[in-house]
């Protein structure tokens, strides 16, 4: 796949989006949600990755739908890049899966669990794709400068940073918003205005949520200055094969983007 002109958050007059559904679940869900999001972000200006998940390899119960099958998920990911003209990113989770992955997509996203696999981030900065790494809940802002310094160890400076969250207690995260500019330090920055309101249950191994605190999470990450936002979205959350219970529906994006940029207006004004 041919590489795309990666964004230069820093000079780009509007948001950068990240949002698709969870994980492939389907060309028809897949073609639907990308077109629609393409639709409302050329509409509004915005700059658009797509996002979704090849294969969901840490799901809490064995019994979770994890995925296709990679090539099938990621010929359907790619097959959205070339339908709307859009670049795409997935997860990869472990070293051998990065040159696989580069072949389809145009950005590699290291989950926030393994952020700190030095194997892992070597192989996906080898592929010269951007590597995008959210930040694990376990961890600092300040830590990921390490992170970082391992893509760009390999030559490779097209990286960056998405926080999602800082574990506090227990089964639920918190948004630490000096975070943001902490890590602009670094690297570009994103918020992950989705998975940072999950709140997985130990005992019955379900993943709840409270998407409609999305959009207080994005509002205050454009307030603060995040460089992109990361928003998982789907047509009925509630049937979605996985994290449907913090997804965005997908009627809810156009209001919530239109409100994103008025106050990325009066705040860049």
């Amino acid at each position: 796949m041919e590489s795309f002109q990666v964004f230069n958050m820093a000079q780009t007059p509007s948001l950068v989006l990240l949002a698709g559904p969870c994980v492939v679940e389907g060309e028809q869900l897949v073609m639907e949600v990308a077109g629609r999001v393409k639709e409302i972000t050329t509409e509004l200006g915005i700059p658009y990755i797509f996002k979704a998940s090849y294969r969901k390899a840490n799901r809490s119960k064995l019994d979770s739908f994890s995925g296709l099958g990679d090539l099938q998920a990621l010929e359907l990911i790619a097959r959205v890049g070339k339908e709307f003209n859009v670049p795409t990113v997935t997860d990869i989770h472990a070293a051998d899966e990065a040159a696989m992955a580069a072949e389809y997509v145009d950005v590699l996203q290291i989950p926030a669990f393994l952020c700190r696999q030095t194997d892992l981030l070597l192989a996906a900065a080898e592929t010269g794709k951007v590597v995008n790494i959210k930040k694990g809940q376990f961890l600092a802002a300040e830590s990921m400068k390490h992170a970082v310094e391992k893509v760009k160890s390999k030559g490779n400076n097209n990286v960056w940073l998405t926080d999602r969250g800082t574990m506090f207690g227990y089964q639920d995260l918190i948004v630490d918003y000096r975070g943001i500019p902490t890590m602009q330090q670094y690297a570009p920055t994103i918020m992950d205005c989705t998975h940072s309101l999950q709140q997985p249950n130990q005992v019955s191994g379900v993943t709840g949520g409270r998407p409609e605190m999305i959009g207080t999470i994005a509002k205050a990450a454009v307030a603060v200055g995040a460089d992109g936002l990361f928003i998982e979205t789907h047509p009925n959350p509630a049937v979605a094969l996985s994290d449907g219970a913090n997804m965005l529906q997908l009627d809810h994006l156009k209001p919530l983007l239109e409100q994103l940029l008025a106050i990325r207006q009066v705040v860049y004004k």
